[in-house]
């Protein structure tokens, strides 16, 4: 039984971030200037098992955390909230600017270039993965190649 207790820690706190076969790779949250209440968090997630899907994720630093992707209305890409993330077997799923993210609505605190943000993923065969996100300021590639409109019309 010790040497069970034993394995289960080294695997609980092994740097390598495993839960439901999925290793998340390169993640990040969009750094944000103070007074800005939201922001999106980033990164692939590769499923070395069975498929899966990741259906919800958390932190304290915003009061919702939501599973988003982008879609084109008439010419113009509009976010929308989805219920869930597809995790094929033996595939890569990225989440970047422009497609799939996870948003952090009504952040707690501004968040600064260089600091963490704490995150739960949680995953359809009920694991669940905690990670932590470097905070980082947009780069010019992950803002170039398709142009994103947000609608801020207002009815005349």
């Amino acid at each position: 039984m010790k040497t069970l207790s034993t394995l289960l820690g080294a695997l609980i706190f092994s740097t390598t971030v495993w839960a439901a076969d999925v290793e998340v790779k390169a993640p990040y949250v969009r750094a944000v200037p103070p007074g800005q209440s939201n922001s999106a968090a980033f990164m692939q997630l590769y499923n070395q098992g069975a498929d899966v899907a990741l259906v919800s994720a958390r932190s304290k630093v915003a009061q919702n955390v939501e599973l988003h992707t982008h879609t084109q209305d008439e010419g113009v890409m509009r976010m929308r909230r989805i219920d869930q993330i597809e995790l094929p077997a033996q595939q890569q799923v990225t989440l970047k600017p422009g497609g799939l993210h996870i948003m952090l609505i009504g952040l707690q605190r501004p968040l600064m270039e260089g600091e963490k943000v704490e995150m739960t993923l949680e995953f359809s065969d009920g694991s669940e993965q905690s990670i932590s996100l470097p905070i980082k300021m947009p780069t010019a590639a992950a803002t170039s190649g398709k142009t994103m409109e947000h609608d801020h019309s207002h009815s005349h």
